[in-house]
This record gives C-alpha cells, sequence and structure tokens, in this order.
C-alpha cells in the first residue's frame, strides 16, 4: 500500500504485537501466492492492518503458525495462514505498487525504473481480480488528471484515493460492506493522501511537482505552512479523525477489535503529529514500512 500505516506501539497490548507481525508475515506469504515472489517487496504494514480490519469484519477467522521463511530460516516464527481474503488484499497491495512505480516513473524518480519488476505480478493480480485493476486505474486516472490540472482545493484533490479506497473495501468485503465501513476507508484513503501530501511537500516543490498542500497554502516550505496554516491543518485531520470514531461505532466486528483501534485511535493521529510537527506523538520513531 503505501506504508503510514502504523500502530502505536506502547499502547500495543502482546498479543497484539504477535499477531500484527504475524499477520505482516501472513500477507508477505499471501503476496507470493497471488502475485508471485517479486511483488512481495512491495510489502507494507498497512496491509497488516488491512487483513487485521477485514477479517474481523467479514468474520473470517485468523489462523497463525510457526513457520520458517526465507529471511528467517532458522527459527520458525508465527505466521497467519494465507485465506482467500489475505490473497485479495495481496493482489491490491500488488496493483496499487505497481501503480505508484509508473507514477514514480512520470515524475523522474529514479525507483519508477523498477516498475517492471512488477508487472508481472501486477498481470497475475489482475487476472485473479480484474475488478482491482478497473478500480485502481479509473481512480488513479482521476487522481493524475486532477494533479495536472493544479487543483488547489483539498477536499477535492483526495477525493479518488478516497474513493479507490473505499470502492477497494467494498470489493473485498463482499457482502459485509456496509456505509460504515466504506466511509471509514474513505476517511483512511484521503488521511493517506494528506500524510503522503506533508511528507514529500519539501522536496514536491524543490523539484517543482504537484503538491495540493502547496498549491493550497502558497508556502515554499512545510514549516512555512503549519506555522501559517495549522490550525486549519489541524482542522482538517481532526475532522477525519472524529468520522472515523464515528464510522468505528457503527460497524459490526466479529473478533477482539484492540488491534485496529489502536492503529485507527491512537496510531494515525500520533503519525500525524510527526507529519504536521516532525515529532511522533507516542515518542518513538516509526518506520515507513
Amino acid at each position: 500500500m503505501f506504508g503510514y500505516i502504523n500502530p502505536s506501539t506502547p499502547n500495543l497490548f502482546i498479543k497484539d504485537d504477535i499477531l500484527y507481525k504475524a499477520l505482516y508475515c501472513g500477507m508477505c506469504k499471501s503476496i507470493g501466492k497471488g502475485c508471485g515472489n517479486a511483488p512481495r517487496a512491495a510489502l507494507t504494514y498497512d496491509t497488516a492492518f488491512m487483513s487485521a480490519l477485514l477479517h474481523n469484519i467479514k468474520n473470517c477467522d485468523v489462523t497463525i503458525e510457526k513457520r520458517r521463511c526465507i529471511l528467517h530460516l532458522i527459527k520458525r516464527r508465527p505466521m497467519a495462514r494465507e485465506d482467500e481474503l489475505s490473497v485479495v488484499i495481496g493482489c491490491m497491495n500488488t496493483v496499487l505498487a505497481y501503480h505508484k512505480l509508473l507514477d514514480d516513473r512520470r515524475d523522474g524518480e529514479k525507483k519508477g525504473i523498477f516498475s517492471f519488476v512488477f508487472r508481472r505480478g501486477y498481470r497475475r493480480a489482475v487476472k485473479k481480480h480484474p475488478e482491482i485493476g478497473r478500480i485502481v486505474e479509473e481512480c488513479m486516472r482521476s487522481q493524475r488528471e486532477l494533479e495536472k490540472g493544479g487543483c488547489a482545493i483539498i477536499e477535492q484533490a483526495c477525493e479518488p484515493t478516497a474513493e479507490m479506497m473505499r470502492r477497494l473495501s467494498d470489493y473485498a468485503l463482499g457482502e459485509y460492506a456496509t456505509e460504515d465501513t466504506g466511509a471509514l476507508m474513505y476517511d483512511i484513503g484521503k488521511w493517506i493522501y494528506l500524510a503522503d501530501a506533508l511528507d514529500d511537500y519539501d522536496k514536491d516543490v524543490k523539484k517543482g511537482r504537484y503538491n495540493v498542500l502547496f498549491n493550497a497554502f502558497g508556502k515554499d516550505t512545510k514549516a512555512e505552512a503549519v506555522a501559517a496554516f495549522g490550525d486549519e491543518i489541524n482542522f482538517i485531520f481532526n475532522a477525519l479523525f472524529a468520522d472515523m470514531r464515528r464510522r468505528l461505532g457503527g460497524i459490526k466486528f466479529y473478533f477482539n477489535r484492540d488491534l485496529t483501534d489502536n492503529i485507527i485511535l491512537i496510531g494515525i493521529p500520533s503519525r500525524t503529529r510527526r507529519l504536521v510537527y516532525g515529532r511522533c506523538g507516542d515518542g518513538k520513531k516509526e518506520d515507513r514500512k
């Protein structure tokens, strides 16, 4: 996915830390099963979060078993067993990663040249789930058109990514999708887009690339934008956090939800504070992985 979603580890129960890591390793296996080995390089902790959230909402129990992998040959580690839903999430991750690399190539980023590594995995993913390919292609095209037009309206610029996450979650959940599950994922997609804009603000300005926050605020650095428009930035994020809490209250969860509550209610706001002010709210520097 995008690599911004992390739990607040000081507030994470031991059982949930074990589950989170097991889901992460399980998603690596699921990507390999659905798309081949190369796309496993694009694995992020976002996919572990998605696995925890969607399995819970869809009433799909997660089976954890100790297994070895190429990175851990000596000692077996707890891993979530691959299932139909985890393979779907792995296909989503592969399609998103491939399109992200294509965008990087258009922007002149050196890492964009690695898109060819994911091409075969992308084709396998869209062959298994053509709807995922259609959703991502349509929404990414809309995103490119808005950015090419220099959109300076924050709400409008976030729409394609937010809508993409809503549609992907609806597809994965099937009959378990509701207005609240879709709205929650819409909010998360909007947050991801804004988090990326904050993270890349200074780099985008330096390289003359599109950044909705620069277009909206017109400041040459993120520090200047935060100093001048910090209240507005915080209002946008706080409104998102409030709606996430409200939507969580309307979703039926079948299992313990401590892990996903930690990530959504503590981890995402904490990561936001670090992106806005250059520090992490829980006192621990988080890796973008």
